[in-house]
């Protein structure tokens, strides 16, 4: 009997790895769009025709490859992010595995234009199947500009699973946000059919957040900043007249990457607890930075889910971050100073509070905001001599019933 396992030729390996990569034109735009960003890119802009199913170019300014790195650039694994596993804990890129657009040349027709700023002439590569079918020097700025046609031309039974150009169009602005969020600070376009769709210029974490939640949120955006020598948490949160009836308004980000995190979204809601109507969910754009050596993101392919070395920690800091923001913007009728179970199990909870612990948890700016004069309900204590026992305010008020059942 002859033998039955053999390996599988590139061009399909490379298909059943884009399976899981691309999964539809939105995931093209995002590792396209992150792509730009890593290149130091100041200006994005995203071109679209279809919805990505006809064109997807992106084309930025940033530093730009030479011409073999042009090359290699589409081959499986190639990546200049990471070079040791020990690199994988201290990510600070948006990319690293070298996955993106060796998938994305296995279900597209590709054309990547770049120049860096030190060469005279840039580099065309074309590539279909996985496969290079041309290389030449041109004339162009410094930048890259990629483009991809035909997504999931060689893969019909794909190309049948894509929905309407109105459903793709709203997943590819979904993507285009939030790396648009994560950067405010760089130029972002969006072109779809010709017609311009957005126009954002660089700007704060405020500024891009108005331009994505719209003007009217001008005055209704709480600013959330809470620091410690483990994390930092920033951003904004709207006021509880701005809660929706869905989730679309809540974007998390962890060191500059957006996450989904259910556990994360629970600490928020939670801390709206009393203030929201039911069924109804607040709008935040919250950003956690952390030491890259405290979580693995690299735990899906597409980067969105990511795990922490002490997620109790990350949950308790964002309730009370997003808390003590609301308190000391006087929407918080008051602090819940009770604990629920999960936070009880922190390690700060069930170990003794040494005099260093003490100094370093009343020097932060949280333990202020807990403190009574900051209450919005505080009222100075009277020194008048006219105080009264509070004991006797009890047994001077007359008795109106000797019914006391109702006296809990």
């Amino acid at each position: 009997m002859s033998d039955t396992i053999h390996l599988l030729p590139d061009h399909i390996a490379n298909q059943i790895a884009a399976g899981e990569v691309i999964q539809r034109p939105a995931s093209a735009v995002k590792e396209l769009m992150e792509n730009a960003v890593d290149a130091g890119a100041t200006q994005i802009k995203l071109i679209v025709n279809d919805a990505g199913k006809a064109l997807i170019q992106v084309i930025d300014n940033g530093k730009g490859m030479s011409v073999t790195d042009a090359q290699n650039a589409f081959a499986r694994h190639a990546t200049s992010k990471i070079s040791t596993i020990e690199d994988l804990f201290q990510i600070r890129t948006m990319g690293f595995r070298g996955e993106a657009l060796a998938s994305i040349a296995a279900v597209a027709q590709v054309s990547l234009k770049t120049k860096r700023s030190e060469d005279e002439l840039g580099t065309l590569v074309e590539i279909e199947n996985s496969k290079v079918t041309e290389c030449s020097s041109i004339a162009h700025d410094t930048g890259t500009s990629i483009s991809m046609k035909n997504l999931f031309f060689n893969v019909p039974a794909r190309r049948n699973f894509l929905k309407s150009n109105a459903a793709e169009l709203k997943h590819i602005i979904e993507e285009y946000t939030r790396v648009a969020l994560s950067f405010p600070e760089i130029f972002f376009s969006l072109t779809s059919n010709g017609q311009d769709v957005y126009h954002w210029e660089g700007g704060s974490f405020k500024q891009r957040a108005i331009q994505v939640l719209g003007n009217n949120y001008q005055t209704k955006l709480v600013t959330v900043g809470e620091q410690t020598d483990y994390l930092t948490v920033s951003g904004f949160v709207g006021k509880p007249e701005t809660a929706r009836k869905t989730r679309s308004d809540q974007y998390f980000f962890v060191n500059r990457r957006f996450i989904k995190s259910a556990y994360l979204h629970h600490a928020v809601a939670n801390a709206f607890e009393g203030l929201l109507p039911k069924d109804s969910y607040p709008g935040y754009i919250l950003y956690i930075d952390v030491d890259p050596s405290q979580i693995d993101i690299n735990v899906h392919p597409t980067k969105q889910e990511i795990k922490f070395e002490d997620d109790k920690i990350i949950y308790a800091f964002v309730q009370a971050a997003v808390k003590h923001a609301l308190a000391q913007f006087s929407i918080a009728p008051s602090l819940d100073f009770s604990l629920d179970a999960n936070i009880q199990q922190l390690d700060a909870i069930q170990k003794p509070f040494t005099t260093d612990k003490i100094q370093s948890a009343t020097s932060n700016s949280l333990y202020a905001g807990f403190t009574q004069k900051n209450q919005a309900h505080f009222i100075p204590k009277s020194s008048s001599a006219n105080d009264t026992d509070w004991k006797s305010f009890f047994t001077n008020i007359p008795s109106t019933s000797n019914d006391t059942s109702e006296i809990s």
